[in-house]
């Protein structure tokens, strides 16, 4: 119980880490309405995310990302609201706060880069054999 009352006192005194973490990451300025959320609990639900993010503004989506073979949660996720207002005020009253026991972290969205395209596979030998590059040789 006193290690939960020590806990308590760094992040909500006078020196909380989280508006020490919070005053770093608000730098940046939003220029579109989605936003970045990472820090996320495994076990937070889509639901959950939205209630969560639902007070500041009109949510248009409110999506987590999940990893296609387990289907688990990676811990983070994407918000976009109708305005970037809306996204800057949850911004600034979400960032480096808990959410379902976890400090979250709000940021703006970056465009997705494109990924290159896939490359061709490596080249067979007559033996039926192809080389890999990192391994050697694989049959």
């Amino acid at each position: 119980m006193a290690l939960a009352s020590r806990f308590r006192r760094v992040f909500t005194g006078p020196y909380a880490l989280s508006s020490q973490f919070a005053s770093i990451r608000l730098n940046s300025t939003l220029t579109s309405p989605k936003l970045f959320i990472s820090g996320l609990s495994r076990e937070t639900t889509d639901e959950l995310f939205k209630e969560a993010f639902n007070p500041f503004g009109q949510i248009v989506e409110a999506k987590i990302i999940r990893d296609r073979a387990t289907g688990r949660s990676k811990g983070f996720g994407f918000v976009t609201y109708t305005s970037i207002e809306e996204a800057e005020k949850a911004r600034e009253e979400m960032n480096a706060k808990f959410l379902h026991g976890w400090v979250i972290f709000v940021d703006p969205a970056k465009p997705r880069e494109p990924r290159p395209p896939p490359r061709s596979e490596s080249f067979s030998s007559e033996t039926g054999f192809r080389t890999n590059k990192t391994v050697g040789w694989c049959g």
